[in-house]
């Protein structure tokens, strides 16, 4: 078991191996579909992100509605395929975790290889547990996309798996 602080020096992801067990700490990034295609068209016309992708750590999930007294909802993976298409751009501009499920295609395996970069599996099924790993949540853009808005969530032992590691290693 593995424990990692987030964001953290980059030199880290180096020594992940694909297989590693993880439990993060810290600070992650909440993104999925529609909010990865408003990130890859705001990149392609050169204005300003709405938060920091530099080092930073993007979940690809949808969180439920938050009952009281808690930080969010359940919060499970989504099938990670579906941002493939704008995932190469955003680890060009430094993100460098990605946490998800499934499988990824070739071109974001070459980009996680070039850009030093790490994919995490989530386990489905489990947004509850994921869930209950939050300490904190705070819509960061897009409110009007709802779940598909973008969250900065904290977190404190967010189980997780080293699917794909930054030599291009991989557990499917």
């Amino acid at each position: 078991m593995i424990k990692l602080n987030l964001p953290f020096d980059t030199a880290k992801f180096k020594d992940l191996k694909a297989g590693d067990e993880v439990y993060i700490d810290g600070e992650i990034f909440i993104a999925r579909d529609a909010a990865h295609k408003r990130l890859f068209d705001l990149i392609n016309e050169n204005k300003p992100l709405p938060f920091d992708i530099k080092n930073a750590t993007v979940y690809y999930a949808g969180p439920c509605p938050k009952k009281e007294g808690f930080p969010i909802g359940s919060v499970g993976p989504t099938s990670s395929y579906r941002m493939d298409p704008y995932t190469p751009a955003l680890l060009d501009n430094g993100l460098k975790g990605i946490i998800g499920k499934g499988m990824r295609g070739e071109k974001v395996v070459k980009s996680i290889i070039k850009n030093g970069a790490v994919y995490f599996a989530a386990i489905g099924g489990a947004g509850a547990l994921y869930a209950s790993k939050a300490v904190s949540c705070e819509l960061i853009a897009y409110p009007e996309l709802l779940s598909e808005a973008i969250y900065k969530l904290t977190v404190k032992d967010f189980p997780v798996i080293v699917a794909i590691d930054s030599k291009g290693n991989s557990i499917y």
